[in-house]
């Protein structure tokens, strides 16, 4: 492992990727700890901290794996007014720790596309300093400009796995290569665009696996999200394990994988890592990843926005979640990052 790629270059390919996949014993921990030096070389150690307001559980589409699926009776569904989002995201403000709100719900095209673009306006006027992430699924290009012009900073939107067919047996309600023209939409907006994708969905391989890593570094995403699949049992899919359930570093190989392809892409510990692994956060934070995405719902809320069984901290309150972050992050010997943390690609493409 000690003289693999000090990071992936540009021309790699797949079978440079699956070696790293496959790695176990010293070579793993090799690969953890040459990703952990990317990072801190790349994004330093400060942790930017993105507060995520889940403010509409509704969805109309039926994706197999997702508890908030339209065709789930589970959940009570709940849709935030606009002053309650505001009200919230005042909270976030107030603790003195996030420099972004990401605002996530359920897909709704079009049914609330003017409302959005209202509330970010308010959002940008009251709540000044917060950089605005959205995340909401699929839209038309002329959506987006809309909400880029009301005060949208970044947008979020996970292709979930880059091979099509797998994509299209999960996902009955649009096609991959919808997904990933609405992803080249927001780059040329001069968005600054996320994507990601979930390890182990039932019928990925490592090939898969590879390639979604791959797309990420192709997109040159700002920011990258991914967690392991964890099955829900009120979805089509809940019987069915993780492609990776009997080798679970492998959602952590794949984090540092991606760190290596992506070095100066925004990578938070994401949520499903805590559900699976006690600290998975804070060990996703020692192999690659560099952002923390706290849960400022309000908490009557969060028991009905569970896309996976196992969420946690849906029976803390935002002030709660903020006292922890701050926490964790001291016992990791991380400071919380100051300001926006926008898209660290800016210092690549601005360099002489």
């Amino acid at each position: 492992m000690e003289k693999t790629f000090p990071h992936l270059g540009k021309t790699e390919t797949r079978s440079d990727l699956l070696p790293l996949l496959r790695a176990t014993g010293p070579d793993l921990d090799a690969l953890y700890a040459r990703a952990d030096e990317v990072r801190r070389a790349h994004c330093g150690d400060a942790v930017p901290v993105r507060s995520i307001i889940e403010f509409s559980n509704v969805c109309a589409n039926d994706c197999l794996y997702c508890g908030i699926r339209a065709s789930n009776p589970a959940p009570v569904r709940y849709r935030m007014a606009p002053d309650e989002i505001l009200a919230s995201a005042k909270q976030v403000a107030a603790s003195g720790i996030a420099g972004t709100l990401v605002l996530q719900a359920g897909e709704t095209p079009g049914t609330a596309d003017d409302e959005i673009a209202a509330l970010l306006r308010r959002l940008k006027a009251e709540v000044p300093g917060l950089a605005i992430t959205l995340s909401v699924g699929n839209r038309p290009r002329e959506v987006y400009a809309r909400w880029r012009d009301a005060g949208m900073d970044r947008y979020l939107l996970r292709f979930e796995t880059s091979d099509a067919a797998l994509f299209a047996r999960l996902h009955p309600d649009c096609t991959l290569a919808e997904r990933l023209q609405c992803l080249r939409d927001l780059k040329s907006l001069g968005v600054q665009a996320g994507g990601g994708f979930m390890v182990g969905l039932p019928g990925e391989t490592v090939d898969i696996l590879a390639d979604n890593i791959l797309l990420c570094r192709e997109f040159d995403f700002d920011m990258i999200g991914i967690g392991p699949y964890i099955p829900n049992p009120q979805t089509p899919l809940g019987g069915q394990p993780n492609a990776y359930a009997d080798d679970p570093e492998m959602f952590f190989r794949a984090l540092a994988v991606l760190r290596l392809a992506n070095p100066d892409a925004h990578i938070p510990a994401t949520t499903a890592f805590d559900a699976l692994f006690p600290n998975g956060r804070d060990l996703a934070l020692r192999r690659g990843a560099n952002v923390f995405m706290p849960n400022a719902t309000p908490g009557p809320l969060r028991k009905d926005y569970q896309l996976y069984p196992g969420k946690p901290c849906i029976d803390e309150d935002a002030a709660d979640c903020a006292l922890c972050v701050q926490a964790r992050l001291r016992a990791l010997g991380r400071p919380v990052a100051q300001g926006p943390g926008h898209s660290l690609k800016n210092r690549r493409k601005n360099a002489p």
